[in-house]
């Protein structure tokens, strides 16, 4: 007679302290150093959230650095720009180019066919981009020193991103359960750790229930619309922002229920054991989206405090170069332009520091901490390491179509 599998609680140990100086720190660096060093910020950033994510006493490890991630953003461009030159000589050969000046009704038309054909265009590679970047994490990072891997199959994905996706615009969003638990179940049947195998279960109907909330928001939002076309400005309007609030409040309790459910259908099977490791996760809405209120308050606190600080230091350094009486030379000029975009692209990184610590770390403890993780006796020691994938892609065609995740 075998003992129950007993639970192990997964949690996150990381704080605001800790993360915040190595936040501004390399952000401020990716500033001084034109975006070359944020790829190693990356790194630095995602190694400690990593090394607090805890499974029991072990703690999560990754394993990528700033310079392969730096080379596949450089590969991604030339690959991009290629892509895109070649999308433009086929919308050249139909008659329809980009015009930068455009003086006529059909000129005009022709810019924005232009430019949707091309965003068009590249939603293929976008979709194969997201299924890269988290290749590369999930490639990236051990646990017990036994690696996680994931195949390399952002072909398939893109295309059943593209059919599921379509599903669920043409369907008017009552397919997106069937888009969200098809592309996580792509995912999540290639990935592995060591020698056992995850494996995605339930059934995409069992997400309808989180998706009701959106539903409703959605509705009240198309009422809106509908009743600003036909002149009732107050009431529509009113209409609109209830329906807008609701729909974005519908859609964070969307993701965080459907976050739980497939998790909790998520198992990893190991040969020769005759129960697999399970997963628990019982996340609650409302909580994610207080801690998304809370943290957007903070944020937008804080960045009022910073941007008063430093755009005021800025304005008494130009006024001190540009001089109060007679007219300043180039070189002012020049130097307060220069101070100016520094000074905005500073602002920028604070501000990406504010959100991460304030909104994305909290929100990723709290789901971390909701994840409980059954697993049967013998596991560990029957798992076994998994090859090496040297050749792992890293995410530098998320980095370059500006897809990236918080981390």
């Amino acid at each position: 007679m075998t003992d129950d599998p007993r639970p192990m609680q997964v949690t996150y140990r990381g704080d605001a302290a800790a993360l915040f100086p190595l936040a501004l720190g390399t952000g401020l660096l990716s500033v001084v150093t034109l975006g070359i060093y944020r790829f190693w910020a990356k790194a630095r950033i995602r190694r400690f959230v990593w090394s607090n994510i805890r499974l029991g006493d072990d703690a999560l490890e990754f394993t990528g650095t700033g310079l392969e991630m730096f080379l596949g953003f450089l590969l991604a461009v030339v690959v991009l720009a290629v892509y895109l030159a070649i999308v433009q000589l086929a919308l050249f050969f139909f008659g329809i180019r980009f015009i930068f000046a455009p003086e006529t009704q059909l000129e005009e038309a022709m810019q924005a066919a232009s430019i949707g054909l091309s965003f068009l265009a590249a939603v293929p590679l976008m979709l194969v981009a997201l299924y890269r970047a988290r290749r590369y994490r999930v490639n990236r990072t051990r646990l017990r020193g036994i690696r996680f891997g994931m195949e390399n199959a952002g072909l398939g994905y893109m295309i059943r991103a593209l059919v599921y996706g379509a599903a669920a615009v043409l369907s008017l969003g009552l397919l997106w359960p069937l888009m969200t638990f098809r592309l996580e179940a792509y995912m999540t049947d290639r990935s592995h750790w060591g020698s056992a195998r995850f494996r995605q279960g339930g059934q995409w109907t069992g997400l309808y229930g989180a998706l009701r909330p959106y539903l409703i928001g959605l509705g009240i939002t198309v009422v809106g619309g509908a009743l600003l076309a036909m002149g009732e400005g107050w009431t529509g309007g009113v209409a609109l922002t209830i329906g807008s609030i609701w729909a974005m409040i519908g859609l964070t309790l969307y993701q965080t229920r459907a976050f739980g459910y497939l998790t909790t259908h998520k198992e990893m099977a190991l040969s020769g054991l005759a129960q697999p490791m399970r997963f628990e996760a019982a996340p609650r809405g409302g909580q994610v989206v207080w801690l998304y209120i809370k943290g957007s308050f903070i944020v937008g606190l804080l960045a009022g405090v910073a941007s008063s600080v430093l755009f005021g230091v800025v304005g008494m350094v130009s006024a001190r170069l540009l001089g109060f009486d007679g007219d300043p030379s180039a070189l002012a000029i020049a130097e307060v332009a220069v101070i100016g975009a520094l000074a905005y692209l500073a602002f920028i990184s604070v501000i990406g520091t504010l959100s991460l610590v304030f909104v994305s770390q909290p929100v990723l403890a709290y789901l971390a901490g909701s994840i409980a993780v059954i697993t049967p006796d013998g596991f560990f020691d029957r798992l076994q390491q998994a090859r090496d994938q040297a050749g792992a892609d890293a995410d530098g065609f998320a980095d370059a179509l500006d897809i990236g995740g918080a981390f």
